[in-house]
């Protein structure tokens, strides 16, 4: 029973696209890791660029590791890769499960990584900086208590009137790791978009691997017969 063609070929290119979004993802986190422009501070609230790293090499991994066993019609190399996304899926529908229902732990974590940057005034002159550039763009004062976190209040925190969320203070009254939370539940369903499209992707791929590992399999069993 020979190997059925078009489902070798949909492997191979399912992984190619695998392998090419691994690069892509290493890539782009890469840049982000070397970037001088990076914000301490959100570096430290979310600290996933080297997860981003990880999951881009990884990826990359398993991409070649699926198209060399679909080329190659390799059922050692196909059961590694099956095994592989399965445990991958696994980890993804828990991480889903875990994020929804543990969402107030995640808050709860954030903000304890934050408050370990308080007080201000102990902090290197690069912290106190970005700080200052969040306040300015998320409209923010201080980390976890306002403008008590500041010795002296800066211009950062100050607020034209005009503005709608100006307090009538002159200064912003909510704190950045506030904002900080905010913008990532605000994020959450563009991130929850990904996983499931990810999601999607290794089902095919678990299922395509699977169907082309057991033809193989027969293909030998004949030709050894």
């Amino acid at each position: 029973m020979a190997v059925n063609k078009c489902v070798k070929f949909l492997l191979f290119f399912f992984n190619l696209l695998f392998w090419l979004s691994g690069c892509i993802i290493l890539g782009v986190s890469i840049y982000l890791k070397v970037d001088k422009d990076q914000n301490v501070i959100t570096n430290e609230a979310i600290p996933g660029i080297d997860l981003m790293i990880a999951i881009g090499v990884i990826i990359m991994l398993l991409g070649f590791l699926g198209c060399w066993g679909a080329i190659r019609e390799n059922r050692c190399m196909l059961l590694m890769f099956f095994i592989s996304l399965l445990v991958i899926f696994i980890l993804l529908l828990a991480a889903g499960i875990l994020g929804a229902v543990e969402g107030k732990k995640v808050k709860d974590w954030v903000k304890q990584r934050l408050d370990k940057l308080t007080p201000l005034s102990t902090q290197p002159a690069n912290v106190r900086d970005d700080l200052e550039k969040l306040q300015a763009k998320l409209k923010c004062c201080g980390l976890a208590n306002g403008p008590a976190d500041w010795d002296v209040t800066p211009a950062s925190c100050r607020c034209n009137a005009t503005v709608p969320e100006c307090p009538p203070s002159g200064v912003y009254s909510t704190p950045c790791s506030t904002q900080i939370i905010t913008l990532t539940e605000k994020n959450m369903e563009v991130v929850l978009g990904i996983a499931f499209a990810i999601a999607i992707l290794l089902i095919f791929g678990i299922v395509f691997s699977m169907v082309l590992y057991c033809q193989i399999g027969r293909k030998d069993a004949i030709s050894t017969a």
